[in-house]
């Protein structure tokens, strides 16, 4: 009996052995899904005023989530969006990327939409030694001079000046050239950096500043505003503003029948369809900033087919319907990540900034190459003029010749109507 047992024991064992060995075998060759995600944490306004931009930039990021999954993912593992909204309030900010990486402990992070949004969330990154890519950030970096950062953005070396810099260039080329320019701004990260960047141009050109004034935040009544500036009389009136306000400077201007030879700039909001089709042939004349749109010139390899994908999902996910302004951007700085993460097979933040430090990526936008601060080496902030606009439709804003490209030269669609009376006749 004893003898049986000691053979019946060792009969287990091995059949134990066995089991497990079979078991390592089975994990050894199990698939990528059945690893944890590689978790990548980000705050976004879903709610508030920057809500139109942050909800269209969270479909094209979920569209590369399914796009890069169903090709196997990254480093043999899926990937997973985490996200929280930060209602478009710079103050929750800071908390957000902190639970993030404390409680959800996320892998990496990139920022959400916007200046106010980015810059309160660099010094978490700062402190925690993270990569991170931003979306739409101007300048933000210049004080912090951190050396992860990485800005999604068409600003180029001196990013302050980019966005109004082809307005100047417009402006100088019509003759007689204008001579005066009113500069008013949100006071707020974005209206001052960009409206820093437009007294710059306005110096380079040789405009006089005859009004250079902030307005709150809290403004809804922007006649005011516009009423001193007419006061001045300016040929030029340039406007670095956020969406609400940017919307409430339309009104108050045909509201007051103030005519400048040419007005616009930096008007953050009018790009999206929402507030398009709110102010219709409102905006006839307006000349504003552009970062990409599905002309020709601009079809990049992979953007048209995210456009049609974009499209296809927009109506369910309630977002900008066309989606010619933020998911290009939304899509591409992920892929600048993924791109980083695929080429390096690390998830180590500083070995990632180490290698998009040096690297091109190809992307939906086009080629990107980082520079100084992080911002892109080669400067493409177009200039845009709405013209000819017959009504609050969808489809007056899905017909390409309602809003025409007027710099730079090589992306150029058609010509600027000036001066601004002038377009508004039509």
């Amino acid at each position: 009996m004893e003898k049986m047992s000691t053979r019946s024991q060792w009969t287990n064992l091995s059949q134990l052995a066995c089991s497990a060995a079979a078991a390592a075998l089975l994990f050894a060759a199990a698939p990528a899904q059945a690893q944890e995600p590689i978790k990548i944490g980000f705050g976004m306004s879903l709610t508030g005023p920057l809500s139109a931009n942050g909800k269209s930039s969270l479909l094209a990021m979920k569209i590369w989530e399914d796009d890069t999954n169903a090709k196997g993912g990254l480093l043999g593992r899926q990937v997973k969006l985490v996200y929280f909204d930060d209602q478009s309030n710079p103050s929750t900010v800071p908390g957000i990327y902190t639970k993030l990486l404390d409680i959800d402990k996320v892998d990496l992070i990139v920022s959400g939409y916007a200046s106010g949004q980015i810059a309160p969330a660099i010094p978490i990154a700062i402190q925690k030694k993270k990569l991170f890519i931003s979306l739409f950030g101007t300048g933000v970096n210049e004080q912090f001079k951190y050396d992860r950062y990485f800005s999604m953005i068409a600003n180029g070396p001196t990013p302050k000046p980019a966005f109004t810099r082809g307005f100047f260039k417009v402006a100088e080329q019509q003759t007689p050239k204008p001579q005066t320019i009113a500069i008013a701004m949100a006071d707020a990260e974005f209206g001052r950096n960009a409206c820093e960047g437009a007294a710059e141009n306005a110096k380079t050109a040789g405009f006089k500043v005859v009004y250079n004034k902030t307005y709150p935040p809290a403004t809804t009544d922007f006649s005011p505003v516009v009423r001193a500036v007419a006061a001045t009389n300016p040929d030029l009136f340039v406007i670095c503003s956020y969406p609400l306000d940017s919307v409430g400077m339309v009104k108050a201007m045909l509201e007051v029948g103030f005519k400048p030879k040419m007005w616009g700039g930096a008007m953050v909001g009018l790009q999206a369809t929402v507030f398009k089709t709110q102010l219709g042939p409102m905006l006839n004349g307006l000349v504003n900033f552009e970062t990409w749109l599905p002309q020709k010139s601009m079809a990049f390899p992979g953007s048209l087919e995210l456009l049609k994908k974009y499209q296809e999902r927009a109506g369910a996910e309630g977002v900008d319907p066309l989606g010619y302004y933020m998911p290009v951007w939304a899509y591409s700085y992920l892929q600048v990540l993924g791109q980083a993460i695929g080429e390096t097979k690390t998830l180590d933040d500083g070995k990632l900034a180490d290698y998009i430090r040096k690297a091109t990526f190809k992307t939906v936008v086009g080629d990107v190459k980082f520079g100084k601060d992080g911002e892109w080496v080669v400067e493409r902030v177009m200039a845009a003029q709405f013209q000819n606009i017959k009504g609050n439709k969808i489809d007056d804003f899905r017909d390409l010749s309602t809003e025409v490209i007027i710099y730079p030269p090589e992306f150029k669609s058609g010509e600027v109507i000036y001066p601004y009376e002038k377009a508004i006749a039509k």
